[in-house]
C-alpha cells in the first residue's frame, strides 16, 4: 500500500491539533493542568488502563493530552468501522510502534506505509502462512508443547505452582524459534528466561516508557534506560545476526528464514537486503510470541478461574481428539468451543490493545469531526471489545458463547480486532490461533487448574498486555461428568 498522495507528512510525533480543525469538540477530561495537560488519574505504568477509565467516562471519541501531546482516541463500533475503511484510512506508525523502529526498522510491523518492504516482505512471506506450511509447523508445536507439559508434571509431582507468563512465554518462543528459524533457545533447560527475552522485554519496556515522558526529559530521566535499551538492542541484533549466519552456511529448511534468504519476489523478483531479513527476525520473534503467550496466559487465567467452562472444553477435548496421543493437524480446528475461550480472551484483554490510524486524505469521521489528511487516532481495542451496543450490557463478563457461529453472525463487522485491521493486519494470525488451541486443547486434557487463593488480575503493559503474578496450581485431570456439556453459568470478568 503506498504512502497517501501528495507531499511526504511530516515524521515523528503529530499531535492531535495539527490533524483535527475541529478538536474542540472531541470531550477531554475536564482538569487540565498548564503545560502537564491531563495527568491528574495518570499513571506512568498503566496508560492503556488509564485510557480505558477515561474512555468508560466521556464515551466513544475523547481526547487526552500530556506534556504538549495530545491523541485522540476511539473505541465506539461505528466510528473504528469506519476507521477500517482501506480506501479512507490507512496504518499509521507512532507512539510506541515508532519507537521501536531503532530495532525493528522497516519490518512488516514497523514500517511506514511509504517503504516498498514491508510489501515485498509480505508477499515473499504470505506463502510461510498457508495451510500446507501450517500442517509442516504442526509438528514441531507438538514437540515445544510437549517440553511445556514434561515442565508442568514435574512441577506438579513437586506440589509447586506454575508461572504461567513465563512459561507461555518460553512455550511461544521455542514455538516460533524452531518453526520459523529452525533455532532451539533452550528455554524450558533455563532457570531464568533466555536473555533473548530479557533484551525483548526491555526494549518493549522501554518503548512504553517514551510514550508517557516529554521529549525533553526523556535523555535526563531515562538515562539508565536508554543505556540499557541500547544494550538491549545490541544484543537482540547479535543473536539474530549469529542465527542468520548459520542459515546460510546450511542446508535450507523449508522454513520462514529460507523464504527471507532464497525467495524472490513472484513478480518483480526483488529480494529482501540483509539489513532489512534482520529486521524481519527480529519483528517474527518478538511479536510472534509475545502477544501468543499473553492470549494463552489470559485464557489460562479465566479457566482456572470458571471451572464450568473449562469442563465443558475438557469435554469437547475428549470427544474430538479420544485418545490420540497426538492431535493431528485438523483435529485441533475442530476444537470449537476451546477457540471460543481463545477469542473470548482476545476480547477482554487483546495482548496488541489498540492500533493507530491515518486519514489518506481530508475526511470526516462520523460525519461530525473533520481530519486532515495524515490525521490520525488510536483505536482502543479493548474498549471497541467492550462497546455495550455490541456486546450487550455483561459486555465485561467472560462468556465464550458469545462466539459461537450464529452470534458472530448477528454483530456487525469491524467490531472484533485482536489483530489489527486491513492490510497491515497481523500476518501469523492463524499461525497464532493454531498454535494457542493447540496448547490449550493439550493442557486441558492434561491438568485440573486452580487459581492462587486471592489472586486478583492484575494488566502488566509493556506495549503488549500480559496478566501480571499470574500463577496456577495443577492437579491430575479428573475425568468430567456427562452435566460439563451443559452451558456453564457465566461468572464475572476476573
Amino acid at each position: 500500500m503506498a504512502e497517501t498522495t501528495g507531499a511526504t507528512l511530516p515524521k515523528g510525533f503529530r499531535s492531535a491539533e495539527l490533524g483535527w480543525p475541529e478538536l474542540h469538540r472531541i470531550p477531554r477530561p475536564p482538569h487540565r493542568i498548564p503545560v502537564l495537560g491531563d495527568v491528574i488519574g495518570s499513571h506512568v505504568r498503566s496508560p492503556l488502563q488509564d485510557s480505558m477509565r477515561f474512555g468508560r467516562q466521556l464515551g466513544p471519541i475523547f481526547r487526552r493530552r500530556a506534556f504538549g501531546k495530545e491523541i485522540v482516541f476511539v473505541w465506539g463500533a461505528d466510528l473504528a468501522a469506519e476507521l477500517a475503511d482501506e480506501t479512507r484510512f490507512a496504518k499509521h506508525v507512532g507512539l510506541g510502534v515508532a519507537n521501536l523502529r531503532p530495532v525493528a526498522g522497516d519490518g512488516l510491523f514497523t514500517a511506514y506505509n511509504h517503504e516498498p518492504n514491508w510489501q515485498l516482505a509480505h508477499d515473499v512471506l504470505a506463502p510461510g502462512f498457508s495451510r500446507e506450511a501450517m500442517e509442516g509447523y504442526h509438528p514441531m508445536m507438538l514437540a515445544v508443547a510437549e517440553r511445556l507439559t514434561d515442565r508442568w508434571d514435574a512441577e506438579r509431582a513437586a506440589g509447586r505452582a506454575v508461572d504461567v507468563p513465563a512459561d507461555m512465554t518460553k512455550l511461544t518462543l521455542e514455538t516460533i524459534a524452531r518453526t520459523g528459524f529452525g533455532h532451539d533457545f533452550g528455554s524450558f533447560e533455563r532457570s531464568r528466561p533466555h536473555p533473548f527475552v530479557t533484551a525483548m522485554v526491555g526494549t518493549l519496556t522501554y518503548a512504553q516508557r517514551l510514550n508517557v515522558l516529554p521529549a525533553p526529559l526523556a535523555p535526563v530521566v531515562l538515562r539508565g534506560a536508554t543505556r540499557r535499551n541500547a544494550a538491549d538492542m545490541a544484543y537482540l541484533n547479535r543473536t539474530v545476526d549469529a542465527l542468520v549466519a548459520a542459515r546460510r552456511g546450511s542446508t535450507g529448511e523449508g522454513d520462514l528464514l529460507d523464504r527471507m534468504l532464497e525467495t524472490a519476489h513472484p513478480e518483480t523478483g526483488e529480494r529482501l537486503t540483509p539489513e532489512n531479513i534482520r529486521r524481519q527476525v527480529i519483528t517474527f520473534l518478538v511479536a510472534g510470541h509475545e502477544t501468543t503467550s499473553g492470549a494463552l496466559s489470559f485464557a489460562l487465567h479465566y479457566l482456572s478461574r470458571h471451572p464450568g467452562i473449562a469442563a465443558r472444553a475438557r469435554a469437547e477435548v475428549d470427544r474430538v481428539w479420544g485418545g490420540t496421543a497426538r492431535p493431528g493437524y485438523d483435529q485441533v480446528a475442530k476444537l470449537r468451543y476451546v477457540r471460543r475461550i481463545l477469542d473470548e480472551s482476545l476480547r477482554l484483554w487483546p495482548t496488541a490493545p489498540a492500533f493507530a490510524r491515518e486519514a489518506r486524505e481530508d475526511t470526516v469521521l462520523g460525519g461530525v469531526h473533520p481530519m486532515r489528511r495524515g490525521a490520525w487516532t488510536l483505536v482502543l481495542t479493548t474498549m471497541l471489545h467492550r462497546d455495550p451496543d455490541v456486546w450487550g450490557a455483561d459486555a465485561e463478563a467472560f462468556d465464550p458463547d458469545r462466539f459461537d457461529a450464529q452470534a458472530v453472525r448477528s454483530r456487525p463487522g469491524h467490531t472484533f480486532k485482536p489483530f489489527g485491521t486491513g492490510a497491515r493486519a497481523c500476518i501469523g494470525r492463524q499461525f497464532a490461533l493454531h498454535e494457542a488451541t493447540l496448547v490449550l486443547g493439550l493442557l486441558l486434557r492434561r491438568y485440573e487448574l486452580r487459581p492462587e487463593p486471592g489472586y486478583r488480575l492484575r494488566i502488566a503493559e509493556r506495549l503488549t498486555l500480559m496478566p501480571e503474578g499470574l500463577r496456577l496450581h495443577l492437579d491430575e485431570r479428573v475425568p468430567a461428568p456427562d452435566s460439563a456439556r451443559d452451558r456453564p453459568v457465566i461468572r464475572s470478568a476476573d
